[in-house]
């Protein structure tokens, strides 16, 4: 049994490592989404009508459910919120 050290944990679970960089982009972006609602005060329904989804939606988010949702979504709930999403790239 191999002891690797990984970045994080998406880097360990990921099966290539363009999943694994989608999975952190989405990962943070989603707490980013999070954090906002949470120091709204948002009940689920009003962030949903912040966010222009459902509220079984922000339930989702809420409960880190990465896989339901792409990056396209996530980066249109930023904008929903006034925000803006920069990525940057650096060196692996």
């Amino acid at each position: 049994m191999s002891n690797e050290v990984f970045e994080n944990v998406w880097d360990a679970i990921a099966d290539t490592p363009e999943e694994a960089a989608n999975l952190t982009v989405r990962a943070n972006l989603m707490h980013k989404i999070i954090a906002i609602i949470r120091e709204n005060g948002w009940k689920q329904v009003e962030a949903a009508q912040r966010l222009g989804v459902s509220q079984p939606r922000v339930n989702d988010l809420l409960h880190g459910r990465i896989t339901d949702f792409s990056l396209d979504a996530l980066v249109n709930m930023a904008a929903m919120l006034g925000r803006r999403v920069r990525i940057e790239l650096e060196a692996a």
